[in-house]
């Protein structure tokens, strides 16, 4: 039987692959068009994504309902969230990949420009710093550079716990009195 538009629905619910063919043909473009604008990041999972899509149609035909909507506006919808998925398993796995992975992708040319970066900012916040006491500057540096916990780094400098939040305190509105605060937008 030759797959239309009137009964590749019930092909795909017999299990024909004359169906999902014809979807393919006819619904192909539409779908891919909806995957590429979330997945535009990383193009090399469109087709793993596209190939999810059409067995999510093939797996879960029997969910269409005529009576609701058009198919392509089903079929849209599976896309949809098919895109979603991929896009949550490329989040998990750039949340887990080392920074040693991490810095394997960087080109050698943009390690470079990062470096040259970090040297910048590393010499911003130094001169953002020079306007504080020697003790009030290492306190800073263990608390937003070294991420120490703030009584941590107190009792490392013989400082109380209140004395810590004071001289943060009375610190940052020295830099924006310096400085100047940003305007928010």
């Amino acid at each position: 039987m030759k797959a239309n538009e009137d009964n590749f629905v019930e092909l795909i619910r017999k299990r024909r692959e004359e169906g999902l063919v014809y979807v393919i043909r006819t619904y192909g473009g539409l779908l891919k068009s909806i995957v590429q604008k979330r997945l535009f990041a990383s193009p090399d999972r469109v087709e793993e994504c596209m190939n999810d899509i059409f067995l999510g149609i093939w797996k879960n035909i029997d969910c269409f309902d005529p009576g609701r909507g058009s198919f392509a506006n089903w079929a849209a919808g599976v896309a949809r969230l098919e895109a979603i998925d991929a896009l949550r398993r490329i989040q998990r796995e750039y949340r887990t990949m080392s920074l040693e992975e991490m810095e394997l992708e960087i080109p050698k040319e943009d390690q470079a420009l990062l470096s040259l970066t970090e040297q910048e900012l590393s010499k911003e916040t130094e001169e953002i710093l020079k306007c504080l006491s020697p003790k009030d500057q290492e306190l800073f540096r263990r608390i937003f550079l070294m991420e120490e916990d703030p009584e941590a780094a107190g009792s490392a400098l013989g400082l109380t716990r209140d004395n810590v939040y004071v001289r943060i305190f009375r610190g940052k509105k020295k830099i924006r009195r310096k400085f100047g605060e940003r305007k928010r937008a």
